[in-house]
């Protein structure tokens, strides 16, 4: 079964400039190694995100404050996690909650988990983005491109409307057993590959590099692959995988062109 994009004129890779999203949960206390992973210079790291309790909490914690300053020191756009609730999040709460990461974190910008796919939704989801954008706007400094970073968190393919409002979308997120028999619809090849994001665990280590080559296939540039899984309601995304060094080395290696293997 293909796993591969497909547009009129066959198949064709494009990802390059592969780096990691790091959806860094874990609290510092907790995860201070995985912490100082994402401090340290040099890892292609396009972004990390973080929440306290599915967003900023109710007041500021200097653990976090620590980590996450020593993190944007870094040059790592710093995002904070924002429950989107499939587009039923009341529109108040979000500004509210995106309001205290500035006040509290400082962050470069805001992952909206679970955001809504369908087109009904659109609307407010760009009304909601706007926001978001104008409030990271009034910050100097905090964000590389002056309108900060927004990623939608879906989770899966949504309508082709979602493309044009936001920097990236997460068009899967899932276990490997579902990714490795994934498929791009025809629609992302109009967008450069840095405007997607898939997050993959259960991904066993000798898998790595398949797991690389569908994603530069597919056309995502950005890419979270762990051995961490779902099971038992753990939150894989909970911390750093145990192949972290050997998944670094081969994001920021030279792209295969081939496709991946039939599995």
């Amino acid at each position: 079964m293909s796993r591969l994009t497909r547009s009129r004129r066959g198949v064709r890779p494009r990802g390059d400039g592969t780096g990691f999203g790091v959806p860094a949960f874990a609290h510092p206390l907790v995860a201070p190694a995985e912490w100082a992973e994402l401090a340290r210079p040099g890892t292609p790291l396009h972004w990390a995100a973080f929440d306290v309790a599915r967003g900023p909490g109710s007041r500021p914690d200097p653990l976090y404050a620590e980590a996450a300053a020593r993190v944007r020191e870094n040059g790592v756009p710093l995002l904070g996690l924002l429950d989107a609730a499939r587009g039923r999040r009341p529109f108040g709460e979000l500004v509210s909650d995106a309001s205290r990461y500035l006040d509290w974190y400082q962050v470069d910008g805001f992952y909206l988990d679970k955001a809504p796919n369908g087109r009904a939704e659109a609307d407010d989801c760009h009304w909601a983005i706007t926001t978001l954008r104008a409030l990271l706007e009034r910050e100097p400094g905090r964000g590389r491109s002056g309108a900060g970073h927004i990623v939608l968190g879906h989770g899966t393919h949504p309508d082709p409307c979602y493309a044009g409002l936001a920097d990236q979308l997460v068009t899967f997120a899932g276990s490997w057993d579902r990714y490795r028999w994934s498929e791009a619809p025809q629609w992302t090849a109009l967008y450069p590959p840095s405007r997607f994001v898939h997050l993959v665990h259960g991904l066993p280590e000798a898998h790595l590099d398949d797991a690389l080559r569908i994603a530069r296939w597919q056309g995502a540039a950005t890419v979270c692959l762990t051995d961490r899984t779902a099971r038992d309601g753990t939150d894989p995304w909970e911390g750093l995988p145990g192949y972290w060094d050997r998944a670094v080395r081969l994001a920021a290696g030279d792209p295969v062109d081939r496709p991946p293997p039939t599995m």
